[in-house]
């Protein structure tokens, strides 16, 4: 999708909204690989660092998409090799339940997805970044904020 100025507001000119919650040991790792290795990746994710995917509130992604992300993703180490022994067991958990509720608030749940993602593994975050930010863009803005000014969610949502 063509960008010729990321403050068009018309969906077919603007980035997408998607904001990233990272583990930092593995998936934020996994993206600065991908960066050093120079594989091209879409722009439109802002990522948040956390120390575990087992740290992301369900109420963080909630709060993203009410508050007009078009998508969320959360990425964090593989089953069996969290830094924090079991944070991504709690993590799955939490996340498959806030996926399975997203359709009674009104929200597809395919704006919102949650990935494993070691540090060593560059191309996979490459590869998940793309087809999400891909699926984001063929569902188009969220409904909820369509016409919503770009926002910063730190600040949006008090983090």
């Amino acid at each position: 999708m063509p960008l010729l100025n990321k403050h068009d507001r018309r969906p077919e000119h603007r980035e997408a909204r998607i904001v990233g919650f990272l583990c930092n040991w593995c998936s934020y790792g996994g993206a600065d690989t991908a960066g050093v290795g120079r594989y091209s990746q879409p722009s439109d994710l802002r990522i948040i660092r956390v120390p575990c995917s087992g740290r992301v509130n369900p109420l963080f992604i909630l709060k993203a998409l009410l508050n007009g992300a078009d998508g969320v993703l959360v990425s964090g180490c593989h089953p069996r090799d969290c830094h924090y022994a079991e944070g991504n067991f709690y993590a799955r958990r939490r996340l498959e339940a806030v996926k399975r509720f997203l359709p009674t608030l009104g929200i597809d749940p395919r704006r919102f997805e949650y990935s494993w993602v070691s540090a060593a593994e560059g191309g996979r975050w490459q590869k998940v970044v793309t087809e999400f930010t891909a699926q984001i863009h063929s569902l188009g803005p969220s409904p909820l904020m369509a016409d919503a000014p770009e926002f910063d969610f730190l600040k949006e949502c008090g983090i």
